[in-house]
């Protein structure tokens, strides 16, 4: 069970980025080109949140099944003296929730602005921040806080 979902988790990551950059895109053009903020737009802003918060569910599971975590916790003293340990028993764990709840107050406050620009702007600004938060929290294969490959597989 838990190398499938690590595997999931995994590709999943790319879903979250791949929908919270394309989010970032519309709200630009939204903003820049003074579009109308369309059903369409709001269908990104929804689905955007809601694989953010898939993600966040498939996280929890991991964090509660990973080896990793059950020795940091078990082991805190000694653990925290490797970077990698600390960095998924603490660290991203953390940012990532931290992004989580960006995304979900962004997706909240741009549903009830009152104008499109309103909207657009508040999508713009709030998902960036949370793409900032988890490009950092990822551990990309080249990161020397833990690294990881592209793709876990099965």
């Amino acid at each position: 069970m838990y190398q499938t979902l690590i595997s999931f988790h995994s590709l999943v990551r790319w879903l979250v980025l791949i929908s919270l950059i394309w989010a970032i895109y519309t709200a630009y053009k939204g903003v820049f080109l003074k579009l109308k903020f369309s059903k369409q737009h709001n269908l990104i802003r929804h689905w955007t949140a809601t694989i953010a918060h898939i993600q966040l569910m498939l996280g929890i599971l991991l964090y509660s099944k990973s080896p990793i975590i059950n020795y940091f916790w078990k082991n805190t003293s000694v653990a925290t003296k490797s970077l990698d340990t600390t960095f998924f028993g603490i660290i991203h764990l953390i940012l990532m929730l931290v992004a989580i709840v960006v995304i979900t107050i962004g997706s909240a406050l741009s549903k009830r602005k009152a104008t499109d620009l309103e909207k657009f702007k508040t999508m713009l600004l709030w998902f960036s921040i949370a793409l900032f938060i988890i490009l950092i929290a990822i551990p990309w294969p080249f990161s020397p806080l833990a690294n990881r490959p592209y793709f876990r597989s099965l």
